[in-house]
């Protein structure tokens, strides 16, 4: 009976909870989001955006992407199922960046529009690659995204005031964090540095390794044979001759 109880008890309680989970606002997850595959200051970062749903149902045709000032390099990545523009504006002052060139203007926004209207209930990325500021380590960066669709348009721009989570935004625009600059260097030396790691490490490996047309393993083994061979006829003898020495005392 105690058995049957909790079970039902149990039961109960799970119902409950998915149904609390139904009833729920939609999470982050529903959000128009952003992730980057590093958040070094002065670095080249891929961001990701996910777009995860429509507007109210109605199937997304197009997506624009503010870029934050201080973000001189931006590259979008080519999406099959849509068109990519970048539109510019003119710097109030030339700059100069960490490669010597000099910028007059800075692409700020980049606009996707879908070949065909991305339909409630599926989901898809786009991402670009930005230069993050040398200067932003500890800065948020936000990118005001709006989101069009055959009917209406989602503003996903709402910034969180001091000490308020972006999560219990209604339309948080997307944004990084940007963390201190990587130790072993940045930018393009940074991408360049693991695959020096990973070479220094094949040529350990190399180093250390018998090839495999070297005969030292094959004669080493051998060795440890013969040797082995050796130490088990000499047992054997020696058990013979302790059996030799004791039959003629038995007679």
């Amino acid at each position: 009976m105690t058995s049957t109880r909790t079970t039902a008890r149990l039961a109960a309680i799970g119902a409950a909870a998915a149904l609390a989970a139904v009833a729920l606002p939609g999470s982050a997850s529903a959000h128009v989001s952003v992730t980057a595959d590093t958040t070094a200051a002065g670095s080249y970062a891929v961001l990701t955006l996910a777009v995860p749903h429509g507007c109210d149902g109605s199937p997304t045709t197009r997506v624009a992407v503010r870029v934050p000032a201080g973000i001189e390099s931006v590259t979008p990545t080519v999406n099959p199922g849509w068109t990519v523009a970048k539109r510019t504006e003119e710097l109030a002052a030339p700059v100069t960046t960490a490669h010597g060139k000099v910028l007059t203007e800075r692409v700020s926004e980049v606009v996707w529009t879908a070949r065909t209207p991305l339909a409630e209930g599926y989901r898809d990325t786009l991402s670009l690659q930005v230069s993050l500021p040398e200067d932003a380590a500890g800065r948020t960066l936000v990118f005001p995204t709006v989101q069009t669709c055959t009917e209406g348009e989602t503003g996903w721009t709402q910034v969180p005031a001091a000490g308020q989570d972006a999560d219990a935004l209604e339309h948080p625009a997307p944004s990084v964090t940007v963390t201190d600059a990587a130790a072993h260097g940045h930018g393009h030396d940074a991408a360049a540095a693991p695959a020096e790691e990973a070479e220094a490490a094949e040529g350990a490996v190399a180093t250390a390794t018998v090839p495999a047309g070297s005969t030292t393993g094959a004669a080493d083994l051998g060795g440890l044979v013969l040797g082995a061979l050796g130490l088990a006829a000499g047992l054997t003898a020696l058990v013979r001759g302790r059996s030799a020495r004791t039959r003629p005392d038995q007679a």
